[in-house]
């Protein structure tokens, strides 16, 4: 991740602050009193996995979180030495490849956890993930008893549940707080590690921090919920305008003529579209702007695959220019909520959408 990389030849490019990323832990840390599992899974939300967590090294972490197994073998062919826990759970024919990359599984069948405990001493230790209302992984909560036997074993090192609505203002998270410590009340030997809190739940309340926490829009500069702050900015988005046109009153601009000019206006090409994962109809609401040359400018008609349009409403805008959709520049700052909202998405949706040929570059 490289500043070098703004002024080549890229029409458009997601600019990182791995600092921002830091500070937005020690925030999670200091709220939650406990140690960070953050999750860098899809790419570390689009910003970068590698790079974010060799930054959080700095905030010593218990270790990361990943979805998959091809994701856990990235971080360890980076150098990524510490813990990471693939929460996608694990089949038995897999294991052999998580002992080999020293990845910590996620196990919820007898048969996954006999296998992985007859790879031998080697093999590692493992995490149950337990369903308490979330009806998408884990064994049910009211079921722990059917892995009683398999479970009472010293390579069992943490139990997780994931909340389905810690962002609301209800008590769908204390309930499943309460399934969760009654399931693992049953078994014979208590984990070392619980853990059950996302950015959400983690700074909302020190009862859901247990023996670490889950962070992850939050590290990104995202709001986890519509009531907690986002965390400090993370990820600008830049992008050069390749072109500069004149369209007339009554002129159509783009795919299916939804927009027309209502006057002779100036209208400005930019190097992004929906193939960088923005949105096909991000200008279709009226309210979607860009930042060009210290003013707001509209979104104008459908994105299309590698290009979006916008009005320039009167400035001298030229070839080479460069827009913000998301960030500081002159004439103010779009925020990650704000641009996700145009685009009717959540931040972590749009942010896990950013296409893999914008190049992330430092701040």
């Amino acid at each position: 991740m490289s500043a070098s990389n703004v002024g080549r030849p890229s029409s458009a490019w997601v600019e990182v602050s791995l600092a921002a990323v830091v500070e937005n832990a020690r925030t999670v840390a200091r709220a939650a009193g406990t140690r960070l599992l953050p999750v860098v899974k899809a790419n570390a939300y689009g910003v970068g996995a590698v790079a974010v967590s060799r930054a959080l090294d700095a905030v010593d972490p218990w270790g990361f979180g990943v979805a998959t197994l091809a994701e856990g073998v990235e971080l360890r062919d980076a150098g990524v030495a510490r813990p990471v826990l693939v929460f996608s759970p694990a089949s038995p024919e897999t294991l052999d490849r998580y002992q080999r990359h020293r990845l910590t599984p996620v196990l919820e069948t007898a048969d996954a956890i006999r296998a992985w405990v007859g790879l031998g001493s080697e093999s590692g230790s493992f995490h149950l993930g337990i369903d308490t209302g979330m009806s998408r992984a884990g064994v049910r909560w009211d079921e722990i008893e059917s892995l009683a036997g398999p479970l009472d074993t010293p390579l069992l090192e943490g139990c997780y549940t994931q909340f389905h609505s810690a962002d609301h203002r209800d008590r769908s998270a204390d309930e499943q707080l309460e399934r969760f410590l009654g399931a693992v009340s049953r078994l014979k030997r208590r984990p070392p590690l619980l853990h059950v809190a996302n950015s959400a739940a983690a700074l909302r309340d020190r009862r859901f921090a247990l023996d670490m926490v889950r962070p992850g829009v939050y590290l990104y500069g995202g709001a986890p919920a519509d009531w907690i702050p986002g965390g400090r900015p993370v990820v600008s988005i830049r992008a050069r305008v390749v072109s500069v046109r004149t369209v007339r009153r009554g002129e159509t601009v783009s795919y299916g003529a939804t927009w027309a000019a209502p006057r002779d206006t100036t209208v400005a090409t930019l190097g992004i579209g929906y193939a960088d994962g923005l949105r096909r109809a991000l200008g279709l609401g009226g309210e979607a702007y860009v930042l060009l040359r210290g003013t707001r400018c509209p979104v104008v008609g459908l994105v299309t695959m590698d290009y979006m349009m916008v009005e320039t409403a009167g400035t001298s805008a030229r070839v080479g220019d460069v827009a913000t959709l998301v960030g500081e520049a002159e004439g103010g700052r779009i925020a990650l909520d704000q641009f996700a909202a145009w685009s009717g998405e959540l931040q972590r949706e749009f942010l896990t959408g950013l296409g893999a040929r914008l190049p992330r570059v430092a701040a």
